[in-house]
């Protein structure tokens, strides 16, 4: 079993590309969500997320690459990785290895972490600022 998480808020092709890239790691793809409240803690903005919980749980379980989404309301996926023991956990390659929570856990187990590279100028942020920005 493959994991990887975050907000994916406004879909793009980055996270498609992450999600896909993930898929291709192992025979099944969990993606845990970070819930509304939990996305208001880790400080995106007061107008973050755009697109509420269920709405990014259900746009991500449309897509072929992902078998299951989870939502999870903690500040980290620990609880999550932990409580699903995957194999591999798969995140973008801005994360540093020593930033991805649960990575030390999965290794521990004799799991492995990747890191997938990212497609320039996509990101959820640049978006939402192209969006605000005067025309």
């Amino acid at each position: 079993m493959v994991f990887t998480n975050g907000v994916f808020d406004l879909l793009h092709p980055g996270h498609v590309e992450l999600l896909e890239a993930a898929r291709r790691e192992g025979e099944a793809l969990v993606v845990g969500v970070n819930t509304d409240a939990s996305v208001r803690r880790l400080g995106k903005g007061a107008q973050r997320p755009v697109a509420g919980e269920v709405a990014r749980a259900r746009v991500l379980a449309g897509l072929t690459a992902v078998d299951c989404v989870v939502l999870f309301d903690e500040d980290t996926p620990l609880q999550l990785i932990e409580a699903l023991a995957p194999d591999v956990l798969v995140k973008g390659a801005d994360y540093s290895r020593d930033g991805i929570v649960g990575a030390d856990w999965v290794r521990a187990r004799g799991g492995r972490v990747v890191r997938v590279p990212l497609i320039p100028d996509y990101s959820t942020t640049a978006l939402v600022e192209r969006l605000r920005a005067p025309s």
